[in-house]
């Protein structure tokens, strides 16, 4: 029985170590680029200013530039920021609280670390600046991709992770049950 809790404690530890590490990436890079990079108020456009990081790379462009986000993703419900907030906030502690108490499957930890990371990334710009820090831009063969962030790729890439995760769990579930 002490085993179980040792490792479970351990676990955790490493959990939040990962989340915390996450979290400190995505702080520092929106923080640093905000208060160091050039932001032009005046321009009609989201590639005011960028530095590219490379161009034409099998017709893919990829740069650094700071837009500013009001809504949630791609800037949709900027008019609502606080419920916004308030609904960001409790998909938070619920999926803090489902990993830490109620999730079995550990092949979901991970993949719900980086989802809660970049949430709480997001939510705490929002009370840091107002609205969310986006600053990677791409050009996929000549269409714009929405600007994001740190916070988003640890989102996006948790969401499919755990999506293949469940995947993968029911096909094994399935072929242990024939």
């Amino acid at each position: 029985m002490d085993r179980f809790f040792f490792r479970r404690y351990l676990c955790v530890a490493w959990l939040t170590a990962l989340g915390l590490l996450l979290l400190f990436l995505d702080f520092f890079t929106k923080a640093y680029l905000y208060h160091v990079f050039p932001f032009y108020d005046s321009c009609t456009g989201l590639r005011c200013y960028a530095i590219p990081v490379f161009t034409n790379f099998l017709g893919i462009d990829f740069s650094i530039g700071l837009a500013f986000n009001y809504g949630a993703a791609w800037g949709m419900f900027a008019d609502f920021q606080n419920i916004l907030l308030v609904i960001r906030i409790i998909v938070i502690l619920g999926m803090f609280l489902y990993l830490f108490f109620v999730n079995k499957n550990r092949a979901a930890e991970i993949p719900l670390i980086l989802i809660i990371s970049g949430a709480l990334g997001n939510v705490i710009d929002f009370f840091l600046y107002g609205f969310v820090v986006d600053f990677l831009q791409l050009n996929l063969w000549g269409y714009h991709f929405p600007v994001f962030n740190l916070a988003d790729t640890w989102i996006t890439i948790g969401v499919v992770w755990l999506f293949l995760v469940a995947l993968f769990t029911r096909k094994k579930t399935r072929l242990k049950s024939s």
